[in-house]
């Protein structure tokens, strides 16, 4: 193929609040799942006020995703319904299989700055309902490149053969911590096959190797399928790059619970009525 990647399209998203108050941008997510495939939702949060975020999500169910929090600065609690527990600081990360069901709190801890983004990400049909589990990622776990021209942490899946802090085990799917000087240039040899977006964290660039359009921080961009991203930044320039192969299942979607049929979201909702959603 040997093809650069282009730009397909840009999401700035909107303000929202979720859980107990907390306040955050929801880059994307419902109606876009066509486009992001196998990715579901991107939450994204920066904030050097408390008050933004400590009411945090209390308990709360989900089945049928995995969750995957990424802390570069601040400090969050979590526990949950099979007895789990522990603390994501910055540079750590979590990737939560859902599964078949579980019920857990994620409570971030008053910080001087809290910046990361949580993404869902999608579960194959046949793997819906597997057990749930819990892939803690460590900063001292996670791989640093200190490349010519950019600074590289795999948190999960491959790069240039280095394995990340984690591998998931039903969707590959990799995940970049990538930092850019201003001015610099860095050419990332991509799987032709995946779907691939970046968000931009802090900094500006330009994506598209034909093109002088630069793209602001707090911004999604989502390419067409190729073999290279470009990136140049304009100034220094601190992004993640996501990338999986679609899934294109159906999807039927009910708050924190992702089925792929209106029966099964009818059924996990039942589940919760009766009391027996955590199998």
């Amino acid at each position: 193929m040997n093809e650069y990647r282009k730009i397909l399209k840009t999401n700035k998203g909107r303000r929202a609040i979720d859980g107990a108050g907390v306040n955050l941008v929801r880059v994307f997510g419902y109606g876009e799942t066509k486009d992001y495939d196998p990715f579901l939702m991107l939450d994204a949060f920066d904030s050097s006020n408390p008050e933004d975020y400590i009411k945090g999500f209390p308990w709360h169910p989900h089945r049928g995703i995995e969750t995957i929090t990424y802390l570069i600065e601040g400090e969050i609690e979590h526990q949950d319904s099979l007895g789990n527990k522990g603390v994501i600081r910055g540079g750590d990360g979590q990737w939560m299989t859902a599964g078949s069901g579980i019920i857990h709190q994620e409570m971030p801890k008053a910080s001087s700055r809290m910046l990361g983004a949580q993404l869902w990400l999608n579960l194959p049909a046949k793997f819906k309902m597997t057990k749930p589990a819990y892939g803690d990622i460590r900063k001292e776990d996670i791989p640093v490149l200190d490349e010519s021209s950019a600074v590289v942490r795999v948190v999960a899946g491959n790069y240039k053969g280095i394995k990340g802090g984690f591998v998931g085990s039903f969707i590959d799917a990799s995940y970049l911590d990538v930092q850019v000087k201003a001015g610099q240039e860095w050419v990332y040899d991509t799987n032709g096959d995946e779907n691939l977006f970046l968000y931009i964290f802090e900094g500006s660039g330009i994506f598209d190797k034909d093109s002088s359009v630069v793209v602001e921080e707090k911004t999604a961009v989502l390419f067409t399928r190729g073999d290279k991203l470009f990136v140049k930044a304009v100034g220094d320039l601190r992004f993640v790059v996501l990338s999986g192969e679609s899934l294109s299942e159906s999807i039927a979607w009910g708050g924190p619970i992702v089925m792929n049929t209106k029966e099964e979201l009818d059924q996990a909702f039942k589940d919760l009525e009766d009391n027996t959603f955590i199998k």
